[in-house]
């Protein structure tokens, strides 16, 4: 059986069971206009696929929202991060959002990056913050409401709805980039396995079913086979009637008894 078969299966089995399967769409380390940007833009637009652009607030500039508003796509705003710069020492993993400085830094330094982007994008932003390298300390965690934030987007399925008290996360699941090898595209069959695994897991109960499966792209690092693969999986997920793309304000919504 082929990736796209296989997944057009999985989907039938939702529709089997009377259920419709959630998606959703991150894209990381915006911070100017770009070609790959404009062609990601331009993607949403053509799919109608919501897209959640996560912001790299140190590094943006204002043209980013000039181009967001001169297209027709359905497009929210996240946080990512402060600067994309890592803090953690030679023998850790990368992280900006880490153990290795003092919370009240690494917490100004969300502040004043909210600021930043509350003044370029307004009503497009959401309170929704995507750690770089999708880390974060434990500790640091708790602390995101205290400031305003709603919503934690890491990677791999949650496990619980809320982070902590007034925090709902959700999660990616299907990175398009092989980041360990080659740096390009994962490949169809992976990215198919990916995003088959996380869909039979909700709907067979292994899963949390009401986090939306997301797709995790990084427009700066796509190659062709990347854009192939994203292109057809939005039109072939967008078009099965037991699946729906949703924005980030529905995937951010509170399911009942999360807390």
């Amino acid at each position: 059986m082929s990736g796209w078969t296989a997944l057009a299966a999985e989907l039938d089995a939702w529709a089997a069971a009377g259920r419709v399967a959630t998606l959703w769409w991150r894209d990381d380390d915006a911070e100017a206009p770009t070609p790959a940007l404009e062609r990601l833009c331009a993607l949403a637009g053509k799919t109608g696929a919501p897209l959640a652009l996560a912001v790299i607030p140190a590094r943006v500039e204002d043209a980013l929202s000039d181009l967001l508003d001169g297209g027709g796509a359905s497009i929210a705003v996240l946080q990512h991060g402060y600067a994309h710069q890592n803090h953690a020492g030679p023998d850790d993993k990368k992280a900006e959002l880490g153990p290795h400085r003092p919370f009240a830094v690494t917490l100004g330094e969300i502040a004043t990056g909210w600021q930043r982007l509350d003044n370029l994008f307004g009503a497009r932003l959401r309170p929704v913050m995507v750690p770089p390298w999708n880390r974060i300390a434990p500790g640091l965690v708790p602390m995101l409401p205290e400031i305003g934030f709603a919503g934690l987007s890491t990677f791999a399925p949650r496990s619980r709805a809320a982070a902590c008290p007034g925090l709902i996360q959700v999660n990616t699941h299907v990175d398009v980039i092989d980041w360990r090898e080659s740096r390009g595209f994962v490949g169809r069959d992976a990215a198919l396995a990916a995003a088959i695994d996380n869909l039979a897991a909700r709907r067979g109960g292994t899963a949390d079913a009401a986090e939306p499966t997301g797709l995790l792209t990084h427009h700066l690092a796509h190659d062709e086979a990347s854009w192939d693969f994203i292109a057809e999986f939005l039109t072939r997920v967008a078009a099965h009637p037991a699946a729906r793309w949703v924005d980030a304000a529905a995937a951010f919504t509170a399911p009942p008894g999360a807390s």
